[in-house]
């Protein structure tokens, strides 16, 4: 596997970045399209170079085993929280602010990333529509509700999930992680305030912020018990092992994931069969930003298949260089090197199979990892999840809460504007947490 295989990913990375900031309108209008087009132009390549079943093998156990419960957690979590309204005499001053984004960090690894942040991205924009700032608040949002909160349980995030699958224990992260989540939490939130103080003296100094007539209410209540359905789904699918399977072009679909994707599906609808469309209404509900994300997300799982082969290729691979940095000649892993490796290609390839291609690195055996080798567990785990913050691609939330934000009028930061600002918080953090706990 050579590095050309990777240009079509390479190719929508600056797509997604660049197209949005000279041409707008045509991203808007065609964005699925330009999706397409670089998912198209590795498969076609390479099934005439390597022949069709080398090539739909891979494409099917991307598609079917990888994608399909990725979007399909995503359209539950996205429909069931879309039926819950939070009303109330909002208004987005600092403390409330802080104290949407520290409840999101505090459930985020109960009801997972994409589950917190779909169910109060929409409160707190609310909150916040008299202000004139709000993308930062929306920033500090992906960093914590999306990322950060999500690293104390395998529901939190699919990396670790994925190492739940593997045989970690699932209160693992919670016994070796809290203290680190805890700091790097605790430092956001205090950047954040220190921030959003200025800027809300700015806003009322410039305009005034009224406070909404209204009481307090959380109507579509019971979607919370679909949510809780949810989680419960997700867990059967990896407490529960049958050994049932089907092959399909090579991929293998266990009987315990179809029935929780089913059961996922079944939860979403019964969302919206019973939601009174007024709840909707009042949210703004619609289809555009799940649309966006599976459009998008579609492509970055097909070409990504030979990125990820490359690094599962090890030290003789074309990205050897990456493997050479994380281990030592005589195969020992360079914790603090890990850390790094594992949270930057997370941040800009997907952070599930990043997490399990460095997972396989450092041996692969989850007892070992958890006991002996726990310091690369903690680097492999801590990079996964603490990088996917960097940019809008690095986990599943973030793309979507700057698709809902827009929808709702905030002119969120480019990808590249997004990188400058995740960067200038996450960085200087991150280094602090890798010199402290590797």
């Amino acid at each position: 596997m050579v590095l050309f295989w990777a240009l079509p990913f390479a190719g929508l990375l600056l797509s997604i970045a660049v197209v949005p900031l000279v041409a707008p309108r045509f991203w808007h209008d065609h964005f699925g399209k330009v999706s397409a087009a670089w998912a198209i132009l590795l498969i076609i390549p390479y099934a005439l170079v390597n022949g069709a079943a080398a090539t739909l093998q891979p494409l099917a156990h991307a598609v079917f085993e990888e994608y399909m419960p990725f979007i399909t957690i995503l359209f539950a979590l996205y429909t069931i929280s879309g039926g819950i309204c939070v009303r109330g005499p909002f208004v987005g001053t600092p403390w409330l602010n802080a104290s949407i984004l520290a409840l999101g960090a505090a459930i985020a690894s109960i009801m997972g990333t994409t589950g917190a942040s779909m169910l109060l991205i929409r409160p707190l924009l609310a909150a916040n529509e008299g202000r004139r700032h709000q993308a930062h608040t929306v920033v500090f949002f992906i960093l914590l509700v999306g990322n950060v909160g999500g690293a104390l349980s395998p529901l939190g995030d699919p990396p670790l999930f994925i190492g739940f699958l593997k045989g970690v224990d699932f209160f693992w992260e919670l016994e070796n992680l809290l203290e680190p989540t805890a700091l790097l939490a605790g430092a956001i939130l205090l950047i954040y305030v220190t921030v959003d103080a200025w800027l809300f003296r700015v806003d009322q100094s410039k305009q005034h912020i009224a406070r909404p007539a209204e009481p307090f209410a959380i109507e579509g209540a019971f979607n919370l018990l679909l949510i809780a359905g949810v989680v419960g789904a997700v867990l059967m699918s990896g407490l529960w092992h049958p050994g049932v399977e089907f092959d399909v072009l090579g991929a293998h679909l266990r009987i315990e994931n179809l029935l929780r994707d089913a059961l996922l599906v079944a939860l979403a609808l019964a969302s919206l069969a019973f939601t009174p469309q007024v709840i909707r209404e009042h949210n703004a509900f619609h289809w555009a930003p799940i649309i966006e994300v599976a459009k998008i997300f579609a492509a970055i799982f097909i070409t990504i298949i030979p990125v990820l082969a490359m690094l599962a290729e090890g030290r003789d691979g074309a990205l050897g260089f990456v493997s050479r940095f994380v281990v030592d000649a005589a195969g020992e892993p360079r914790n603090v090197g890990v850390f790094w490796a594992s949270g930057l290609l997370s941040a800009f390839l997907d952070n599930a199979p990043t997490y399990l291609v460095f997972f396989n690195l450092a041996g692969g055996n989850a007892r070992d990892l958890m006991t002996t080798d726990a310091g690369t567990l903690m680097a492999i785990s801590m990079g996964a999840v603490y990088f996917g913050a960097l940019t809008y691609i690095g986990n599943a939330p973030n793309f979507m809460i700057k698709a809902v934000a827009e929808d709702r009028g905030v002119p969120m930061p480019s990808f590249f504007g997004f990188v400058a600002k995740s960067g200038g918080v996450m960085l200087p953090l991150l280094a602090l947490i890798g010199w402290a706990y590797l």
